[in-house]
């Protein structure tokens, strides 16, 4: 029995406007004609009864992927394994930046409820949770990031509270003491950097014998972020200058991420001290340049590519169903691959 195809009066009908003004807002033109209510209306039922444009075996193809920026290889690299496993399924890809700005993160998910976007892939945990699950109502979302219960989302974890436990115990084991976590921003918006903290401290809790953790963190603006290309550098060597003084007992310093740590190694070369011999530095992500001789950082493998490439086939099994698996059952689906120490030369015994 052949399948009545959908028509913009089915949608029109359902919807409660005229079919022109459906074609007009399927081809977002004089958009500013209709709220924003009648505006998600259409693109939710368009989806909803499967209507097919005759541009649509192009159109329904594209995924954008979200990132807060390039500049920072892990999410250049995560991105080339989502761009990697897009072309092996025939999938275009566009790709947005945010620099954390809320603001922009809101702009694109009311981007993505044009039909013509087919799925959206978060290469970051979204700032704004709540907003996201709403748009993932209307088209397939996935999220890569840090592994939580309370997200509602698919996703590719990374389990970030497991990835400090291994750097303490790695640390811990070689005497250090005293070790000192420096982080970007650190709030609720920027869940994996906590949850690195929280590992960390609660192994030295754990190994007690007078083992000690200090904080030090760095309040990044959006702005900052967009304008100033080598900010994860500036920021770990304002960090360490900051740790030597602020917590001298300090023997490791543990920086968010390996971008940070690169600046943290600058700024105790440039105090005069020697790694590993004054100080251990040790990162997380495990980015290329982390392996080069005149690196040599200690860091964590998230196993990035793979992760990226997870993503994109985790997103084609939600956009090939009808009916989104989690609207219909609550139930989610997570992909985790476990973390992996990657110990280099710039990690060794304390100081005595």
């Amino acid at each position: 029995m052949k399948t009545k195809k959908v028509t913009l009066r089915d949608i029109a009908d359902q919807v409660g406007i005229s079919a022109a003004s459906v074609s007009m807002i399927l081809a977002s033109k004089s958009l500013s004609r209709f709220s924003d209510t009648t505006i998600d209306a259409v693109y939710r039922v368009s989806r909803q009864l499967g209507y097919v444009s005759k541009h649509a075996k192009e159109d329904r193809r594209v995924v954008v992927i979200v990132c807060p920026s390039v500049i920072n290889p892990y999410f250049a690299t995560i991105i080339q394994g989502m761009e990697q496993e897009a072309k092996v399924k025939g999938l275009g890809t566009v790709l947005f930046t945010t620099y954390w700005d809320t603001e922009k993160e809101k702009r694109i998910c009311d981007f993505a409820k044009d039909p013509m976007v087919g799925g959206v892939i978060f290469a970051m945990i979204p700032q704004q949770p709540e907003l996201v699950r709403e748009l993932n109502k209307t088209v397939p979302v996935v999220a890569v990031g840090d592994k939580q219960n309370e997200l509602g989302l698919d996703t590719v974890d990374v389990n970030n509270f497991n990835a400090g436990t291994l750097v303490a115990k790695h640390l811990l084991g070689l005497g250090h003491r005293h070790i000192a976590y420096l982080s970007t921003s650190l709030n609720s918006e920027h869940s994996a950097r906590v949850r690195r903290y929280e590992g960390l401290k609660a192994q030295v809790k754990q190994f007690g014998n007078g083992a000690k953790l200090s904080l030090l963190t760095s309040e990044i603006p959006s702005l900052t972020e967009l304008n100033t290309v080598d900010i994860e550098h500036q920021t770990g060597f304002s960090l360490a200058k900051r740790c030597m003084k602020e917590a001298p007992g300090a023997t490791a310093m543990v920086a968010i991420n390996d971008m940070v740590a690169y600046g943290v190694i600058d700024a105790i070369k440039d105090a005069g001290y020697s790694i590993p011999t004054d100080y251990s530095v040790c990162g997380f992500d495990n980015i290329y340049p982390s392996s080069f001789l005149g690196v040599g950082l200690t860091s964590v493998e998230h196993y990035i590519i793979q992760g990226g490439k997870s993503a994109v086939r985790l997103l084609c099994e939600k956009m090939s169903q009808q009916v989104p698996r989690t609207l219909e059952s609550g139930a989610v689906t997570r992909v985790e691959y476990q973390n992996r120490l990657i110990v280099r030369t710039s990690t060794g015994k304390p100081r005595l």
